[in-house]
C-alpha cells in the first residue's frame, strides 16, 4: 500500500474510531508524510490506546508543524492539549510552560478566539489539582461561556461538567448536579470529541461517587461502559470505568465481581501509563478485602495504594480499628476530619470517623460529627448519604442509651439501604437495631434482627461482620461483658499477667489494661483476685 493509500486508510480508521488501526497505520508512516492534522490524529489515537508518551511526542510534532506553517490558532490548540495532558499526569511545571507558549501566541491573534477557552482548560486543571477550587470555578465559568459563544461542544460540555463538580465542593450540590445533567445532554448530541467525552464522563461519575449519589453514578457508569465498548482498542478511560463498576458492585454486595473489576482497573491504568490512578483501584480493593475479613490482604492492598501515591483513607483507619489498633485509628480519623475543609470531602470521612470515635468511647465527639453529617445529607439531598447519616445518628443514640431514638433512626436507614440494593449496609443497621431492642428487654426481636443480619453477612462472605453478629447471638454474658472482655477475664482467671494476655490475644498492653478497667467497672470489683473469683462463680473461666 502506498503512502497516499495508507494515509487515507488511517484517516478513515480514525473517523470510525478504530483507534488501534489508526495508531498503527499513522505510526508506521514516515514522519515527512504527515502534516500537522495527521500528527494530531496520531496523538489522539495514541492517547486513547494508552500510549501517553507517544501521544505527547506526536502532539509536539503537530505543534511545530502548525507553527512552521504559520497557523497560530492550530499551534495554540496543540499547546493547550499538551498543557492539559501534562498537568493531568502530574507534570505541572512542564504543563505551565506550554500554557505560557500558548498565551504568547494568543497575543499575536487579533480579537478574541475560541482557542483562549482551550488554554483556560489547562489553567483550570492546574488550580483543581492544587486544591484551589474557588479559582478553578471562575475559570470553569469562562470556559463554558467560550463554548457557548463560539458554538464549541467540547468546551461547553467540559465547562459545564467542571462547573458542576466544583459547585459540589462549595456545597451547592443540587446546582452542581443540574450542571452535570446539562453536560450529559451535550454528550448525548454526539458532537463532543472522544477525549473530551471520556473526561466529562469520568468527572461526573467521580463527583457522584464523592457525594454518594449512587443512582446517577450507576446510570452514567452504564453509559460510559457502553461508550467504551463501542470503540475497538480503547484503553484510556476503561480503567476508570472498571473502578466505577467495581464501586457499584461492592455496594450491591457482589464482592468477587468487584475485586475482578478493581484488578482490571489496575491493569488498564498500568497499560495507559497512568499508574498514579491505580492507587484508587488498590484502595477500593483493600476496602472489599477488609469487609470480607481478609485483613492481611487488605493491608497489602492499602500499602500498594500508598506506593502508587494514593492515601487509602478512611479504609486503612477502619482496618486498624478492626485489628484493635484503636489509638491509631482514632488519630487518623481526627486528622482526616480536620484536613477535609469542604462539605464533599468531609462527607467522605465523617461516617468512618464517627464509627471509630464510638468504638473508642468518644460518644460526645461522635455526636457532634453525626449532627454535621445529618446536615450535609439534608443539604445534598442524596439518598445514600442520608442513610449513612441515619446509621451514624442511630449508633450515637445507641451509645447514649437513647434506645427509642436509635431504633427509629436505624430502621429508616435500613429501609433506605434496602431500597438501594445495599445488603451489607442494611445488615449493619439491623445489627444495631438488635442491640437496641435487646437493651430494652425484647430479646426475641433482638434475635430476629441479629439472625437476619448474620445470614446476610454469611451469604456475602463478610467474615468479620458475620463473626460479630454470631457473638451477639450467643447467650449473653453477665453484666454486659463483651466477647473480647470475656477472653481477657478468662485469662485473668487463669493467672496470666497483662503482658501475657496481650501476647495471647495479639493486643497492646494498653488495650488489655483498658479492657480490664472496663471489666472491673461492669462486674463491680476492684482487683484481679476479685475478678477471677467472679469468673469462677459465673463459670466464665472455661
Amino acid at each position: 500500500m502506498g503512502v497516499v493509500d495508507s494515509l487515507v486508510s488511517a484517516r478513515k480508521a480514525y473517523e470510525r474510531r478504530e483507534w488501534l488501526a489508526a495508531f498503527a497505520t499513522l505510526s508506521d508512516l514516515d514522519n515527512d508524510a504527515l502534516d500537522g492534522a495527521d500528527f494530531e490524529r496520531l496523538a489522539t489515537a495514541a492517547y486513547l490506546t494508552g500510549r501517553t508518551n507517544d501521544s505527547i511526542l506526536a502532539q509536539q510534532r503537530a505543534y511545530q508543524l502548525h507553527l512552521d506553517a504559520g497557523d497560530r490558532l492550530a499551534a495554540i490548540r496543540s499547546a493547550s492539549w499538551l498543557a492539559r495532558t501534562l498537568v493531568t499526569n502530574g507534570e505541572s511545571a512542564v504543563g505551565s510552560g506550554w500554557v505560557a507558549r500558548a498565551r504568547r501566541l494568543l497575543e499575536e491573534v487579533p480579537g478574541d478566539a475560541v482557542e483562549r477557552g482551550y488554554v483556560l482548560l489547562a489553567v483550570m486543571l492546574h488550580h483543581v489539582f492544587a486544591g484551589e477550587f474557588a479559582a478553578a470555578a471562575r475559570y470553569a465559568d469562562e470556559i463554558t461561556e467560550y463554548g457557548r459563544n463560539f458554538g464549541e461542544p467540547d468546551l461547553t460540555a467540559t465547562g459545564l461538567s467542571s462547573q458542576g463538580r466544583l459547585a459540589l465542593y462549595s456545597g451547592h450540590v443540587r446546582e452542581g448536579l443540574a450542571l452535570m445533567d446539562e453536560a450529559m445532554v451535550c454528550i448525548a448530541t454526539g458532537e463532543v470529541s472522544p477525549v473530551f467525552v471520556g473526561h466529562v464522563y469520568c468527572t461526573m461519575i467521580e463527583g457522584c461517587q464523592e457525594i454518594s449519589d449512587f443512582g446517577r453514578a450507576e446510570q452514567w457508569t452504564m453509559a460510559l461502559t457502553t461508550w467504551c465498548a463501542d470503540q475497538p482498542g480503547l484503553v484510556m478511560f476503561t480503567g476508570q470505568c472498571a473502578v466505577h463498576r467495581g464501586q457499584l458492585m461492592r455496594m450491591h454486595g457482589a464482592y468477587d465481581a468487584a475485586l475482578e473489576e478493581f484488578g482490571l482497573a489496575v491493569r488498564r491504568y498500568t497499560a495507559a501509563q497512568t499508574t498514579a490512578a491505580a492507587g484508587l483501584a488498590m484502595a477500593e480493593r483493600g476496602d472489599v478485602l477488609r469487609i470480607r475479613g481478609a485483613y492481611d490482604a487488605a493491608d497489602h492492598a492499602y500499602h500498594d495504594a500508598l506506593a502508587y501515591g494514593h492515601e487509602p483513607q478512611p479504609g486503612l483507619a477502619l482496618l486498624w480499628l478492626a485489628r484493635d489498633r484503636t489509638a491509631a485509628a482514632l488519630g487518623a480519623a481526627r486528622r482526616l476530619v480536620s484536613e477535609a475543609s469542604d462539605p464533599v470531602h468531609r462527607s467522605r470521612m465523617l461516617p468512618a470517623a464517627i464509627e471509630i470515635l464510638l468504638a473508642a468511647g468518644e460518644s460526645e465527639e461522635a455526636a457532634g460529627l453525626s449532627g454535621e453529617l445529618t446536615r450535609i445529607g439534608a443539604d445534598f439531598g442524596c439518598t445514600a448519604l442520608r442513610a449513612m447519616a441515619g446509621h451514624a445518628s442511630g449508633c450515637v443514640a445507641l451509645a447514649r442509651a437513647d434506645y427509642g431514638t436509635a431504633i427509629a433512626e436505624l430502621r429508616r436507614a435500613a429501609r433506605t439501604w434496602s431500597e438501594l440494593g445495599a445488603p451489607y449496609e442494611t445488615a449493619r443497621c439491623r445489627v444495631a437495631i438488635g442491640r437496641a431492642v435487646r437493651a430494652l428487654g425484647d430479646e426475641e426481636s433482638a434475635c430476629s434482627e441479629l439472625t437476619a443480619a448474620h445470614r446476610v453477612f454469611a451469604e456475602l462472605g463478610a467474615a468479620s461482620a458475620e463473626q460479630a453478629a454470631a457473638e451477639l447471638l450467643r447467650p449473653s454474658a453477665p453484666c454486659g461483658l463483651t466477647a473480647r472482655e470475656l477472653e481477657v477475664l478468662r485469662l485473668v482467671a487463669a493467672g496470666h499477667s497483662n503482658p501475657e494476655i496481650a501476647a495471647a490475644l495479639v493486643l497492646s498492653e494498653k488495650t488489655v489494661a483498658r479492657h480490664l478497667s472496663n471489666i472491673f467497672v461492669k462486674i463491680a470489683v476492684t482487683s484481679r483476685t476479685a475478678a477471677a473469683a467472679f469468673a469462677y462463680e459465673h463459670r466464665l473461666h472455661r
